[in-house]
């Protein structure tokens, strides 16, 4: 079982960098593929990227690609969010999530709501422009 807390967010001006941090507890921690989605205000949730147990291997949203990198230390049972170049839609409530992956390469099937088992409450990002 893993226990995802997101931390990190805060109100940040466009163009700005930010560090999300989703600390998870739990044995199965460094099994686990984790991903992050986001709500934007008035908006469904959607997928942003996601990396491999071993953080070998990383799939983006294409909506996402070129600003946001994802990474993760399992020895402090960490995962991260850089956003770069922060924009006005990128003001959302960002999750992190974890699910059963071990020994599975990052890939589309983590787009989906349905590969993960375990969320973090999430943490609000806002950027002003």
């Amino acid at each position: 079982q893993v226990q995802p807390v997101e931390s990190g967010g805060g109100l940040v001006q466009a163009g700005d960098a930010l560090r999300l941090v989703c600390d998870a507890s739990g044995r199965t921690f460094s099994a686990s593929a984790l991903g992050w989605f986001r709500r934007p205000p008035g908006k469904d949730r959607e997928f942003v990227g996601a990396i491999s147990w071993d953080g070998g291997s990383t799939h983006y949203a294409d909506s996402v690609k070129g600003r946001f990198t994802i990474s993760r230390d399992n020895a402090k049972k960490s995962v991260y969010l850089q956003i770069d170049s922060l924009k006005a839609e990128d003001t959302a409530v960002y999750y992190c999530a974890a699910g059963a992956g071990y020994g599975v390469t990052a890939n589309k099937a983590m787009e989906s709501p349905i590969f993960y088992d375990y969320w973090g409450q999430g943490t609000q990002v806002t950027v002003t422009s």
